[in-house]
């Protein structure tokens, strides 16, 4: 099947050969049908298999055949997405399709100013495409409704859900209108992601699956190289500086702080990049994405924030310089190389304490990943030997909070005298486990300091005068001052 043989008005079918579109992907192919007929839709399809445009295009000649014009601080097409990156790309495809057209577009996600945006939609638009939690400020402030809504889609749903969206999904739900038509789609199906979906679609919608879930395109080659968290940085240095071919690579760190450290390494090289993750300012990401479009930086790190926001052409290698916690992440990483029908290289590092993650990792995807070639360590400094202390650093989350030498043994005597004390015995000794205290004689009849033994209310002494509360260990000042006071009052008395 070709798109010229797809009932599209002629206006799309112009768009579509503008941007080089001649034969749909397995997914296009099954779900534009469908989605013409008005039904709901599940789709479930590896990423860069052209999700896009299997909904995009459909619902632009929806739109087109329904004649209806947009009413103002109203949307007829909401497309909802987990990450700005995702959000401003999927709007800039629909903006391709409907070139030819009088359709209008707005993209709304946090972290910039929201004035443009609400300028945006006064006079309403016929396609939204948002974030979860910028749409829903949004509507608080009455700059837009979904009362008027025909279309909605709901983007990378299981990436929704491992980033906390459900209950902000739910608050969007609640809100649009009974009838409309419903789009899901998802790279993965786990069992939230299916309760999820009866909520939001119609009974019996049409499910398209094109791969099987979770499988890496067969396209990927894939490499891994076993190797000491310290030795990581300088393995990627020399890998980049030994294979010239890689000049559009994507590398992948599981923190913000790692993937800084990782360009600073590489900017020591001389090799060109930039860090793009959830600290960096939305100017500062958008222009990092840029600079690697154009192939002004040959290397981009990012965090898992972008694993799915950044569909770049030709990017020749993918680095998983951490490997994931979640194995499904594994996929949609690696997936941001081999579009379009292109060939791609996915290399994974692998430290000892990450075994486990590539043992979940190879079960998923079903494919036992093969090590490169190990005389690239001959050119690495030697590993260097591991202590106690640098293990429990190094470990991911799993070291202890620092406590000082005698932190335990101090908590130990409290909690003793705790219960010494719950258990109606009058605690003993209170400087006890302290060597910088005096220990109190025991036949001393002065009263107890504060916090010491049953706090007494104007202690008196055998003569019936008050006495000058107990010093602090060390305080000679204080000590002279009672034995002067003592003095005078016997010199009174004689």
């Amino acid at each position: 099947m070709l798109f010229s043989e797809l009932p599209l008005a002629n206006s799309l079918q112009r768009a579509i050969r503008a941007v080089g579109y001649e034969q749909p992907t397995p997914i296009q192919e099954k779900s534009i049908p469908s989605l013409l007929e008005g039904k709901d839709l599940l789709g479930i399809a590896q990423t860069g298999t052209g999700k896009t445009a299997a909904f995009a295009l459909p619902i632009l000649q929806l739109l087109l055949n329904s004649g209806k014009f947009r009413a103002p601080k109203t949307c007829r097409a909401l497309i909802l997405l987990p990450t700005r990156e995702l959000a401003i790309q999927v709007e800039e495809c629909f903006k391709q399709y409907a070139q030819f057209t009088a359709i209008s577009t707005a993209c709304i996600f946090g972290g910039v100013s929201d004035v443009s945006q609400k300028r945006n939609l006064i006079r309403g638009v016929d396609v939204l495409v948002a974030t979860p939690g910028r749409l829903l400020d949004l509507i608080n402030q009455k700059a837009v409704s979904l009362k008027a809504l025909e279309f909605f889609v709901l983007d990378e749903a299981d990436r929704m859900l491992d980033m906390g969206f459900i209950h902000d999904i739910r608050k969007v739900v609640a809100l649009l209108p009974q009838n409309r038509q419903n789009l899901f789609f998802s790279a993965t199906m786990p069992d939230d992601i299916t309760k999820l979906a009866a909520t939001i679609l119609r009974p019996n919608p049409v499910r398209v699956e094109v791969a099987p879930q979770s499988t890496p395109i067969e396209r990927i080659h894939q490499e891994l190289y076993r190797i000491d968290k310290r030795r990581k940085g300088a393995l990627l240095k020399e890998l980049l500086l030994a294979h010239p071919e890689m000049k559009k690579v994507l590398v992948f760190s599981r923190t913000k702080h790692g993937a800084d450290k990782i360009t600073r390494v590489l900017e020591k090289a001389g090799i060109k990049c930039a860090a793009i993750h959830g600290n960096k300012s939305q100017n500062r990401r958008q222009e990092a994405l840029g600079n690697f479009k154009c192939e002004q930086i040959r290397v981009l790190v990012a965090t898992d924030i972008a694993a799915r926001g950044i569909d770049v052409d030709d990017v020749s290698h993918v680095f998983n310089y951490d490997l994931p916690d979640v194995p499904e992440t594994f996929v949609h990483r690696i997936g941001r190389t081999a579009r379009a029908g292109k060939d791609g290289i996915a290399i994974s590092f692998c430290a000892p304490d990450e075994e486990q993650d590539l043992r979940a990792i190879e079960k998923l995807t079903r494919i036992s990943i093969p090590e490169g070639d190990k005389s690239i360590f001959e050119k690495l400094p030697p590993p260097q030997k591991e202590t106690p202390e640098s293990e429990m650093r190094n470990a991911r989350g799993r070291g202890f909070p620092r406590r000082d030498k005698n932190r335990g043994q101090n908590h130990d005597n409290r909690s003793n005298r705790d219960s010494n004390h719950q258990g109606g015995q009058k605690p003993e000794n209170h400087n006890q486990g302290k060597p910088h205290n005096k220990v109190k004689p025991q036949n001393e009849k002065r009263p107890a300091a504060k916090g010491e033994g049953v706090k007494q209310t104007n202690p008196q002494n055998q003569e019936g005068h008050r006495t000058i509360g107990k010093n602090r260990p060390g305080s000679r000042a204080r000590k002279r001052m009672r034995e002067a006071a003592e003095a005078a009052r016997r010199a009174g008395q004689n």
